[in-house]
């Protein structure tokens, strides 16, 4: 069964820059950058949701040509979003490009970029997502 994923977001004094925690202690940030008047001490919200196609990629790949012990040796994923500016009208568009090494031969090559587009990441940004979103009391300063 899987567990449920929590992360949290919190705003602080430093106008932009966010915190960022999950429930098993990871902590990392976010910020904007300084044309848009953050101080670049993080990536960027959009930076954030391409590393993590990039990472789920990444790892995917890896996973299956170790079941099949293919001669994966590694994996590179640049990914670029709207990379010619943002759509007119309709979806957005998120451009992957992978590099497999290793002595791959082109069947499994292809095998591997079929296995991709089936990471758990991909399928969820290129499937349906509904965000429900609630306002919760907090504390008054």
């Amino acid at each position: 069964m899987s567990r449920v994923t929590v992360v949290r977001a919190l705003s602080g004094t430093t106008p932009w820059m966010v915190m960022l925690t999950d429930d098993l202690g990871h902590e990392w940030s976010a910020d904007e950058p300084r044309e848009n008047g953050g101080g670049e001490r993080g990536p960027t919200p959009r930076q954030l949701l391409l590393s993590s196609l990039g990472a789920c990629t990444v790892m995917t790949l890896r996973m299956y040509a170790a079941r099949k012990s293919w001669p994966l040796q590694s994996v590179e994923v640049e990914l670029r979003f709207n990379p010619d500016g943002a759509p007119a009208e309709g979806a957005s568009l998120i451009e992957r490009r992978i590099v497999l090494h290793g002595s791959l031969d082109g069947e499994q090559r292809e095998r591997l970029l079929d296995i991709a587009n089936r990471c758990p990441i991909h399928r969820v940004l290129s499937g349906e997502v509904r965000i429900q979103s609630s306002l919760v009391p907090g504390l008054s300063p």
